[in-house]
C-alpha cells in the first residue's frame, strides 16, 4: 500500500513523499483522492509510477540523476537545483570533456558527466561533427589536432571558445587562457591545411609522415607566447556564461560547510518558508537592478544565488542607504531579510548584508557533560543578553562548541543572542568561565 507521508493542498508532489507496506494493492490514503478529485485508477497510475522513481532513485542514484538532468537540461534552474541535488547525494558533476562528453549527462561509476548538448553556443552540427571524428579515430590529444580532424566551417571559432570556457578542453591544457590565444594561431593554420587537403595538395611534413626526426604535421601547429590563466573569478564567470551556471567550482564552495551552519535555509528551500519569516542566508549576487524611486531615492532588485539555486531580492532604499556600497555584482555576502510573497512569486527583503569576509562570530566551548547544565545555560543566556547592545542591532552570531572526547558538534544559538561586539562578548565570557574565541566566518572548521 502507498502510504502519503507528506499532504500538500494543491499539486502533485504528495504523492513523492511515500512509505511501502506489505501488500502491493497501490491505493491513496487519508483522503488525499478525494480531496484532489482523483479517482482509483489515476491514483493507481501515480502511486505506481511513484513507486519505480523511488525505486531507481534508491538503486540507481547516478543512472537516475543523469536521466532528471539530461530531461531538464533546456531549464537553468532546474538543472542547478538537480546539481545541488547530486552533490548532496555524494555524486560529483563532472564539467564537459571533450574526449568523455557524449550528447547528454553520461552516468559514470560514481559521478555525471556533463553532456556537450548543454554548452551554449555549440550548435548540434558542431556535436556530431566532434563525435563522429572521434568514433572514427579515436580521442584528441591537442587543440592544433581537434582542430585538425573537424571541419572548420562546422566547429568554428565561437564553438571553439565555447569548449575552452566550459572547460571540455582542459585535458589539452588547464590553462584556459592559453588555449584562447592559441586559437587564432591554430584556427588560421587548420584552416589553411584543409584548403591544400581540398584541392589534393599534401603537406610536406605529411607526405614524409613523420620519419627519422621530421616533426609530425601536428608538432608544427603554431602556438602563441605564454600567458597566464585567468584568475579564478574570471574562470569562473566565463564559465558560467557557457554553462548558465559554476560547475568546476563555485564562488561560495569554500565556504559550504559553515555557510550551513551560519544559514541553514538555502534558497531552494525558500517557497516552503512562511510569509514575513527572518532568514540569513550565504549567497551571491549574480544581477543588480539600481533603481532611483519617484523622491529620488536610491533602492535595488538583485539576483542571487547560492550552491542550491536562485532568488530575486529587493534592497529598499533605507537598507540602501546604509548597505548600498555591498550591492554589487558578483560580490559574496551573508544577507538578513524576510521573506515577500507577491504575485505568486516569492522573493527576500534585504534588510541587512555583509560581505562574507567581514562575517564575524563568537565561538564557546561547552564540554559535553556541562551541555545539560541548566544553570550553566542560563549563565551564558544571561552573558549574551547582556551583550545583544540595541534592539535589533546585533549580527555576530554565537556558536557553541560541544566539545566531546572524540568529537565534537557546533550549534548555532538563536537569533536572540547574538552579540553586538564579538571582542566585548569574549571578554564577557571570558571573564564568567567559559572558553571563548572570535573568528571570522571563512576560517570556520566544521
Amino acid at each position: 500500500m502507498v502510504k502519503i507521508i507528506q499532504r500538500r493542498s494543491l499539486g502533485l508532489q504528495s504523492v513523492y513523499d511515500i512509505g511501502l507496506a506489505q501488500d502491493h494493492n497501490f491505493l491513496i490514503a487519508n483522503g488525499w483522492v478525494a480531496a484532489n478529485c482523483f479517482n482509483k485508477s489515476h491514483s493507481t497510475a501515480y502511486g505506481y509510477v511513484t513507486y519505480q522513481t523511488a525505486y531507481l532513485k534508491a538503486n540507481y542514484p547516478v543512472e537516475y540523476m543523469a536521466a532528471l538532468l539530461t530531461a531538464n537540461s533546456g531549464d537553468q534552474d532546474k538543472v542547478q537545483k538537480y546539481i545541488a541535488t547530486a552533490l548532496s547525494m555524494g555524486i560529483e558533476v563532472e564539467p564537459p570533456d571533450i574526449n568523455r562528453s557524449g550528447v547528454d549527462f553520461t552516468p559514470l561509476e560514481k559521478s555525471i558527466l556533463f553532456g556537450l548538448s548543454a554548452v551554449r553556443n555549440l550548435g548540434q552540427g558542431a556535436i556530431e561533427a566532434v563525435l563522429t571524428a572521434r568514433d572514427e579515430d579515436g580521442g584528441f590529444e591537442s587543440l592544433a589536432e581537434l582542430c585538425d580532424r573537424v571541419d572548420p566551417r562546422v566547429v568554428n571559432r565561437r564553438a571553439l571558445e565555447a569548449l575552452v570556457y566550459s572547460g571540455a578542453l582542459d585535458a589539452f591544457d588547464t590553462n584556459r587562457n592559453q588555449l584562447v590565444h592559441d586559437l587564432e594561431l591554430i584556427l588560421e593554420w587548420a584552416q589553411s591545411r584543409a584548403k591544400d587537403r581540398a584541392i589534393g595538395q599534401g603537406n610536406l611534413f605529411d607526405i614524409m609522415g613523420g620519419e627519422g626526426d621530421a616533426p609530425t604535421s601536428l608538432e608544427t601547429a603554431p602556438k602563441a607566447e605564454p600567458v597566464e590563466d585567468f584568475q579564478e573569478s574570471e574562470k569562473l564567470k566565463l564559465e558560467k556564461e557557457i554553462l548558465g551556471f559554476y560547475i568546476s567550482n563555485h564562488p561560495l564552495r569554500e565556504i559550504e560547510r559553515p555557510a550551513r551552519l551560519m544559514a541553514p535555509i538555502s534558497l531552494a528551500n525558500l517557497e516552503e518558508q512562511p510569509e514575513k519569516t527572518t532568514v540569513s542566508a550565504i549567497v551571491l549576487l549574480t544581477e543588480v537592478k539600481p533603481i532611483i524611486t519617484k523622491k529620488g531615492d536610491r533602492m535595488a532588485i538583485v539576483q542571487m544565488e547560492d550552491l542550491s539555486g536562485k532568488a530575486e531580492g529587493v534592497v529598499f532604499p533605507r537598507s540602501f542607504e546604509r548597505i548600498g556600497e555591498y550591492i554589487e555584482t558578483d560580490l559574496r555576502l551573508m544577507i538578513w531579510g524576510k521573506v515577500d510573497r507577491r504575485d505568486d512569486r516569492i522573493q527576500i527583503i534585504v534588510e541587512d548584508a555583509e560581505p562574507i569576509e567581514e562575517v564575524k562570530l563568537v565561538m564557546v566551548e561547552i564540554p559535553a557533560q556541562d551541555a545539560g547544565n541548566i544553570q550553566q545555560q542560563q549563565r551564558l543566556k544571561e552573558i549574551l543578553r547582556q551583550q545583544a547592545g540595541e534592539e535589533n542591532g546585533a549580527k555576530v552570531s554565537v556558536i557553541a562548541k560541544i566539545k566531546g572526547d572524540e568529537k565534537s558538534q557546533l550549534i548555532r544559538l538563536g537569533s536572540q543572542f547574538r552579540v553586538q561586539n564579538e571582542h566585548m562578548a569574549v571578554q564577557a565570557l571570558a571573564s564568567a568561565g567559559f572558553r571563548a574565541s572570535s573568528s571570522v566566518l571563512i576560517d570556520v572548521k566544521t
